[in-house]
Protein backbone atom coordinates (compact mmCIF):
# COMPACT_ATOMS: atom_id res chain seq x y z
CA UNK A 1 0.00 0.00 0.00
CA UNK A 2 1.11 3.66 -1.00
CA UNK A 3 2.28 5.71 2.30
CA UNK A 4 2.18 9.28 0.90
CA UNK A 5 2.60 10.90 4.03
CA UNK A 6 6.19 9.87 4.20
CA UNK A 7 6.98 11.49 1.18
CA UNK A 8 6.57 14.57 3.61
CA UNK A 9 8.08 13.17 6.44
CA UNK A 10 11.92 13.55 6.39
CA UNK A 11 12.50 12.00 9.55
CA UNK A 12 10.31 8.80 8.47
CA UNK A 13 11.82 8.89 4.38
CA UNK A 14 15.48 9.31 5.89
CA UNK A 15 14.55 6.02 8.46
CA UNK A 16 12.92 4.52 5.08
CA UNK A 17 16.01 4.81 2.51
CA UNK A 18 18.04 2.67 4.52
CA UNK A 19 20.25 1.93 1.54
CA UNK A 20 20.17 5.85 0.93
CA UNK A 21 18.69 5.79 -2.47
CA UNK A 22 17.99 9.31 -2.83
CA UNK A 23 21.21 10.22 -2.17
CA UNK A 24 22.97 7.98 -4.49
CA UNK A 25 19.98 9.08 -7.35
CA UNK A 26 20.74 12.83 -6.57
CA UNK A 27 24.82 12.31 -7.91
CA UNK A 28 24.17 12.16 -11.63
CA UNK A 29 25.75 15.79 -11.77
CA UNK A 30 29.00 14.01 -9.76
CA UNK A 31 28.73 11.07 -12.83
CA UNK A 32 28.65 13.23 -15.40
CA UNK A 33 31.83 15.65 -14.20
CA UNK A 34 34.12 12.13 -12.62
CA UNK A 35 33.20 11.00 -16.52
CA UNK A 36 34.59 13.80 -18.35
CA UNK A 37 37.52 13.62 -16.32
CA UNK A 38 38.41 9.92 -17.30
CA UNK A 39 37.56 10.44 -21.05
CA UNK A 40 40.12 13.16 -21.07
CA UNK A 41 42.89 11.10 -19.15
CA UNK A 42 42.36 7.78 -20.80
CA UNK A 43 42.34 10.08 -24.32
CA UNK A 44 39.33 10.10 -27.15
CA UNK A 45 41.14 12.41 -29.11
CA UNK A 46 42.60 10.20 -31.75
CA UNK A 47 38.80 8.38 -32.31
CA UNK A 48 38.31 11.78 -34.38
CA UNK A 49 41.50 11.23 -36.72
CA UNK A 50 39.39 9.58 -39.25
CA UNK A 51 35.20 9.78 -39.63
CA UNK A 52 34.00 5.80 -39.03
CA UNK A 53 31.96 4.09 -41.62
CA UNK A 54 29.53 3.73 -38.70
CA UNK A 55 28.85 3.82 -35.27
CA UNK A 56 27.75 0.58 -33.17
CA UNK A 57 25.95 1.16 -29.90
CA UNK A 58 25.76 -2.23 -27.73
CA UNK A 59 22.76 -3.03 -25.75
CA UNK A 60 23.45 -5.13 -22.83
CA UNK A 61 20.77 -5.01 -20.14
CA UNK A 62 20.41 -2.39 -17.85
CA UNK A 63 20.65 0.89 -18.74
CA UNK A 64 22.72 0.51 -21.83
CA UNK A 65 19.45 0.47 -23.83
CA UNK A 66 17.84 3.44 -22.63
CA UNK A 67 21.41 5.26 -22.77
CA UNK A 68 21.63 4.15 -26.51
CA UNK A 69 18.14 4.88 -27.75
CA UNK A 70 18.40 8.26 -26.53
CA UNK A 71 21.70 8.74 -28.05
CA UNK A 72 20.67 7.37 -31.48
CA UNK A 73 17.62 9.81 -31.12
CA UNK A 74 20.21 12.43 -30.06
CA UNK A 75 22.57 12.16 -32.98
CA UNK A 76 19.35 11.98 -35.33
CA UNK A 77 18.83 11.04 -38.95
CA UNK A 78 20.97 13.91 -40.04
CA UNK A 79 24.18 12.40 -38.33
CA UNK A 80 26.80 12.12 -41.13
CA UNK A 81 27.44 8.33 -40.25
CA UNK A 82 25.18 5.62 -39.23
CA UNK A 83 23.72 4.68 -35.48
CA UNK A 84 23.70 1.52 -35.21
CA UNK A 85 21.91 0.25 -31.86
CA UNK A 86 22.33 -4.01 -31.56
CA UNK A 87 22.28 -5.86 -28.50
CA UNK A 88 25.06 -8.24 -30.44
CA UNK A 89 28.52 -6.80 -32.61
CA UNK A 90 27.42 -6.70 -36.09
CA UNK A 91 29.14 -9.41 -37.97
CA UNK A 92 30.52 -6.67 -40.30
CA UNK A 93 32.37 -4.53 -37.81
CA UNK A 94 35.94 -3.64 -39.23
CA UNK A 95 38.79 -1.47 -38.68
CA UNK A 96 36.60 1.58 -40.25
CA UNK A 97 33.94 1.41 -37.33
CA UNK A 98 33.66 2.75 -33.68
CA UNK A 99 31.37 0.75 -31.07
CA UNK A 100 30.42 2.10 -27.84
CA UNK A 101 29.31 -0.38 -24.40
CA UNK A 102 28.30 -0.80 -21.19
CA UNK A 103 27.16 -3.52 -19.29
CA UNK A 104 26.14 -4.24 -15.85
CA UNK A 105 27.73 -7.55 -15.66
CA UNK A 106 31.32 -7.23 -15.93
CA UNK A 107 31.80 -10.69 -16.64
CA UNK A 108 29.33 -10.47 -19.84
CA UNK A 109 30.17 -13.39 -21.78
CA UNK A 110 28.54 -12.06 -24.64
CA UNK A 111 30.03 -8.93 -24.74
CA UNK A 112 33.37 -9.70 -23.58
CA UNK A 113 33.47 -11.77 -26.71
CA UNK A 114 32.21 -9.00 -29.04
CA UNK A 115 34.69 -6.32 -27.39
CA UNK A 116 37.66 -8.78 -28.09
CA UNK A 117 36.24 -9.17 -31.66
CA UNK A 118 35.66 -5.71 -32.47
CA UNK A 119 39.62 -5.21 -31.17
CA UNK A 120 40.75 -7.86 -33.08
CA UNK A 121 39.43 -6.07 -36.45
CA UNK A 122 40.97 -2.73 -35.51
CA UNK A 123 37.41 -0.81 -34.82
CA UNK A 124 37.56 1.78 -31.85
CA UNK A 125 36.46 0.72 -28.59
CA UNK A 126 34.65 2.84 -25.89
CA UNK A 127 33.25 0.87 -22.99
CA UNK A 128 31.64 2.31 -19.66
CA UNK A 129 32.51 -0.05 -16.93
CA UNK A 130 34.86 -1.21 -14.53
CA UNK A 131 38.12 -1.48 -15.14
CA UNK A 132 38.49 -4.93 -13.70
CA UNK A 133 36.73 -8.07 -15.08
CA UNK A 134 36.52 -10.05 -18.43
CA UNK A 135 34.41 -7.23 -20.29
CA UNK A 136 36.98 -4.66 -19.60
CA UNK A 137 39.94 -7.56 -19.99
CA UNK A 138 38.55 -8.03 -23.32
CA UNK A 139 39.86 -4.89 -24.84
CA UNK A 140 43.67 -5.84 -24.10
CA UNK A 141 45.15 -2.20 -23.75
CA UNK A 142 43.36 -1.14 -26.94
CA UNK A 143 39.84 -0.49 -25.55
CA UNK A 144 39.58 2.93 -24.14
CA UNK A 145 37.85 2.12 -20.65
CA UNK A 146 35.68 4.75 -19.24
CA UNK A 147 35.50 3.60 -15.36
CA UNK A 148 32.62 4.88 -13.03
CA UNK A 149 34.35 6.91 -10.49
CA UNK A 150 31.12 7.61 -8.26
CA UNK A 151 29.49 4.28 -7.00
CA UNK A 152 25.89 4.15 -7.31
CA UNK A 153 23.50 0.83 -8.20
CA UNK A 154 23.82 -0.17 -11.52
CA UNK A 155 19.90 1.16 -12.11
CA UNK A 156 21.01 4.97 -10.84
CA UNK A 157 23.98 4.84 -13.40
CA UNK A 158 22.16 6.37 -16.56
CA UNK A 159 24.63 9.58 -15.90
CA UNK A 160 27.76 8.05 -16.56
CA UNK A 161 26.83 6.34 -19.22
CA UNK A 162 25.05 8.79 -21.20
CA UNK A 163 28.75 11.30 -20.52
CA UNK A 164 30.68 8.30 -21.46
CA UNK A 165 28.44 8.10 -24.95
CA UNK A 166 28.28 11.40 -25.15
CA UNK A 167 31.94 12.14 -24.52
CA UNK A 168 32.68 9.33 -27.51
CA UNK A 169 30.52 10.84 -30.33
CA UNK A 170 31.71 13.98 -29.27
CA UNK A 171 35.09 13.00 -30.07
CA UNK A 172 34.20 11.17 -33.08
CA UNK A 173 32.64 15.29 -34.11
CA UNK A 174 28.95 13.63 -34.18
CA UNK A 175 27.84 15.49 -31.08
CA UNK A 176 28.51 18.40 -29.16
CA UNK A 177 27.69 19.14 -25.67
CA UNK A 178 28.89 21.05 -22.75
CA UNK A 179 30.01 19.38 -20.09
CA UNK A 180 29.55 21.85 -16.38
CA UNK A 181 26.44 23.15 -18.23
CA UNK A 182 24.89 19.63 -18.19
CA UNK A 183 26.67 19.06 -14.72
CA UNK A 184 25.00 21.61 -13.72
CA UNK A 185 21.91 21.36 -14.91
CA UNK A 186 21.43 17.95 -12.98
CA UNK A 187 22.71 19.51 -10.05
CA UNK A 188 20.08 21.71 -10.38
CA UNK A 189 17.51 19.08 -10.68
CA UNK A 190 18.51 17.13 -7.69
CA UNK A 191 18.59 20.13 -5.45
CA UNK A 192 14.75 21.06 -6.19
CA UNK A 193 13.86 17.07 -5.86
CA UNK A 194 16.05 16.86 -1.98
CA UNK A 195 13.97 15.28 0.33
CA UNK A 196 13.46 18.39 2.73
CA UNK A 197 11.10 20.16 -0.18
CA UNK A 198 7.43 19.13 0.09
CA UNK A 199 5.59 17.40 -2.37
CA UNK A 200 4.19 20.87 -3.97
CA UNK A 201 7.40 22.18 -5.16
CA UNK A 202 9.52 19.34 -5.59
CA UNK A 203 8.82 17.84 -8.87
CA UNK A 204 10.45 14.47 -8.44
CA UNK A 205 8.02 14.25 -5.20
CA UNK A 206 4.74 15.53 -7.32
CA UNK A 207 5.95 13.21 -10.32
CA UNK A 208 5.85 9.96 -7.69
CA UNK A 209 2.51 11.16 -6.48
CA UNK A 210 0.59 11.52 -9.80
CA UNK A 211 1.95 8.09 -10.72
CA UNK A 212 1.29 6.19 -8.07
CA UNK A 213 -1.70 3.58 -7.98
CA UNK A 214 -1.91 4.13 -12.15
CA UNK A 215 -0.24 2.51 -14.95
CA UNK A 216 1.48 4.81 -16.71
CA UNK A 217 1.62 5.23 -20.38
CA UNK A 218 4.44 7.31 -20.89
CA UNK A 219 4.26 8.73 -24.49
CA UNK A 220 6.76 10.96 -26.24
CA UNK A 221 5.80 13.57 -28.27
CA UNK A 222 8.64 12.92 -30.42
CA UNK A 223 12.12 10.62 -30.91
CA UNK A 224 13.74 12.02 -27.88
CA UNK A 225 11.32 11.93 -25.54
CA UNK A 226 10.49 8.30 -26.42
CA UNK A 227 13.67 7.65 -25.43
CA UNK A 228 13.11 9.51 -21.96
CA UNK A 229 9.86 7.47 -21.80
CA UNK A 230 12.10 4.48 -22.22
CA UNK A 231 14.27 5.58 -19.52
CA UNK A 232 11.24 6.24 -17.18
CA UNK A 233 9.90 2.85 -17.59
CA UNK A 234 13.02 1.23 -17.09
CA UNK A 235 13.68 3.20 -13.45
CA UNK A 236 10.13 2.46 -12.22
CA UNK A 237 10.25 -0.91 -13.15
CA UNK A 238 13.65 -1.02 -11.15
CA UNK A 239 12.54 0.52 -7.79
CA UNK A 240 8.90 1.12 -7.93
CA UNK A 241 7.40 -2.31 -9.14
CA UNK A 242 5.32 0.03 -11.84
CA UNK A 243 4.97 -1.81 -15.75
CA UNK A 244 4.38 1.17 -18.11
CA UNK A 245 3.42 1.18 -21.84
CA UNK A 246 6.28 3.56 -23.57
CA UNK A 247 5.76 4.36 -27.50
CA UNK A 248 6.05 7.47 -29.79
CA UNK A 249 3.02 9.70 -29.61
CA UNK A 250 2.61 8.93 -33.32
CA UNK A 251 2.83 5.18 -32.19
CA UNK A 252 0.46 5.32 -29.73
CA UNK A 253 -2.37 7.29 -31.59
CA UNK A 254 -2.74 3.83 -34.19
CA UNK A 255 -2.64 1.49 -31.04
CA UNK A 256 -6.72 2.96 -31.09
CA UNK A 257 -8.14 0.70 -28.61
CA UNK A 258 -5.35 1.90 -25.99
CA UNK A 259 -5.75 5.42 -27.24
CA UNK A 260 -9.69 5.46 -27.14
CA UNK A 261 -9.01 4.31 -23.25
CA UNK A 262 -6.59 7.09 -22.64
CA UNK A 263 -8.40 9.88 -24.37
CA UNK A 264 -11.41 8.89 -21.78
CA UNK A 265 -9.75 9.32 -18.25
CA UNK A 266 -8.46 12.80 -17.02
CA UNK A 267 -5.00 13.83 -15.63
CA UNK A 268 -6.68 13.08 -11.98
CA UNK A 269 -8.67 9.52 -11.39
CA UNK A 270 -12.71 10.67 -10.47
CA UNK A 271 -12.82 10.25 -6.50
CA UNK A 272 -15.79 8.49 -7.06
CA UNK A 273 -14.75 6.18 -9.76
CA UNK A 274 -14.97 2.14 -9.14
CA UNK A 275 -11.44 0.87 -10.21
CA UNK A 276 -12.95 -2.40 -10.53
CA UNK A 277 -15.90 -1.38 -12.73
CA UNK A 278 -13.41 1.57 -14.58
CA UNK A 279 -10.54 0.11 -16.02
CA UNK A 280 -9.74 3.12 -18.04
CA UNK A 281 -9.63 4.81 -14.34
CA UNK A 282 -6.72 2.41 -13.73
CA UNK A 283 -4.55 4.47 -16.73
CA UNK A 284 -3.35 7.65 -16.82
CA UNK A 285 -1.53 9.10 -19.98
CA UNK A 286 2.42 10.91 -19.41
CA UNK A 287 3.34 13.34 -22.41
CA UNK A 288 6.55 13.16 -21.90
CA UNK A 289 8.00 16.63 -23.93
CA UNK A 290 11.55 17.72 -23.95
CA UNK A 291 10.20 20.69 -26.55
CA UNK A 292 13.14 22.61 -26.92
CA UNK A 293 11.92 24.17 -30.65
CA UNK A 294 8.59 25.08 -32.62
CA UNK A 295 8.54 21.80 -34.54
CA UNK A 296 8.44 20.20 -30.66
CA UNK A 297 5.65 22.87 -29.59
CA UNK A 298 3.41 21.44 -32.32
CA UNK A 299 3.74 18.19 -31.51
CA UNK A 300 3.12 18.45 -28.03
CA UNK A 301 0.47 20.90 -28.57
CA UNK A 302 -1.45 18.23 -31.40
CA UNK A 303 -1.41 15.65 -28.61
CA UNK A 304 -2.41 18.17 -26.09
CA UNK A 305 -5.52 18.74 -28.36
CA UNK A 306 -5.99 14.68 -28.48
CA UNK A 307 -5.61 14.04 -24.71
CA UNK A 308 -6.55 17.22 -22.79
CA UNK A 309 -6.43 15.40 -19.89
CA UNK A 310 -3.18 14.29 -20.10
CA UNK A 311 -0.72 14.78 -17.28
CA UNK A 312 2.65 16.52 -19.65
CA UNK A 313 6.01 15.85 -17.94
CA UNK A 314 8.36 18.45 -19.70
CA UNK A 315 11.78 19.83 -17.37
CA UNK A 316 10.29 23.55 -17.43
CA UNK A 317 11.36 26.98 -18.14
CA UNK A 318 14.36 26.76 -16.35
CA UNK A 319 16.05 24.79 -18.23
CA UNK A 320 17.94 26.14 -21.87
CA UNK A 321 16.07 25.00 -25.04
CA UNK A 322 18.63 22.31 -25.38
CA UNK A 323 17.14 19.11 -26.23
CA UNK A 324 20.33 16.56 -24.62
CA UNK A 325 20.06 19.21 -21.08
CA UNK A 326 16.22 18.65 -21.31
CA UNK A 327 16.57 15.06 -21.76
CA UNK A 328 19.28 14.44 -19.28
CA UNK A 329 16.86 16.46 -16.48
CA UNK A 330 13.72 14.48 -17.55
CA UNK A 331 15.64 11.36 -16.88
CA UNK A 332 17.26 12.18 -13.58
CA UNK A 333 13.74 13.22 -12.48
CA UNK A 334 12.37 9.90 -12.95
CA UNK A 335 15.21 8.14 -11.40
CA UNK A 336 14.48 10.44 -8.42
CA UNK A 337 10.65 9.87 -8.53
CA UNK A 338 10.78 5.98 -8.99
CA UNK A 339 12.88 5.96 -5.88
CA UNK A 340 10.85 8.24 -4.12
CA UNK A 341 7.72 5.87 -5.41
CA UNK A 342 9.27 2.76 -4.30
CA UNK A 343 10.07 3.73 -0.92
CA UNK A 344 6.61 5.07 -0.38
CA UNK A 345 5.33 2.17 -1.59
CA UNK A 346 7.33 -0.40 -0.24
CA UNK A 347 8.94 -1.86 -2.83
CA UNK A 348 12.79 -0.77 -2.21
CA UNK A 349 14.66 -1.96 1.20
CA UNK A 350 13.06 -5.61 1.31
CA UNK A 351 15.07 -8.51 0.82
CA UNK A 352 18.21 -7.87 -1.33
CA UNK A 353 17.92 -4.40 -0.69
CA UNK A 354 20.42 -2.57 -0.98
CA UNK A 355 23.09 -4.95 -1.06
CA UNK A 356 21.67 -6.34 -4.59
CA UNK A 357 20.98 -2.83 -5.80
CA UNK A 358 24.61 -2.05 -5.36
CA UNK A 359 26.40 -5.73 -7.31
Amino acid sequence: MLDDTLLDDPARLADADAGGLLRLAALSGAQVRSTAETAAEVGLDDLAEDRPRAVVLLTRPGVAVTVARLLGALTGPRCPVPVVISDELPTWVGALDAVFAHTDDVGDVTLAEGVATACRRGASVVLAVPSEGPVAAAGAGRAKVLAPRVAVPPALAFAHVFAAGLCTLRALDLLDFDTEELAEELDKEAERAHPSHESLSNPAKSLALRLAERTPLLWGVDAISAAVAGHASFALGAHAGVPGHVAEYPQAVVQRGLHRAAASVGSEADIFADPEDEVGALLRVFLISTRHNDQGEVFERSAMRDLPGADVVAPGDTVRADPLLRAAVLAARFDLAAVYLGLAAGTLNGPGWPALAMS
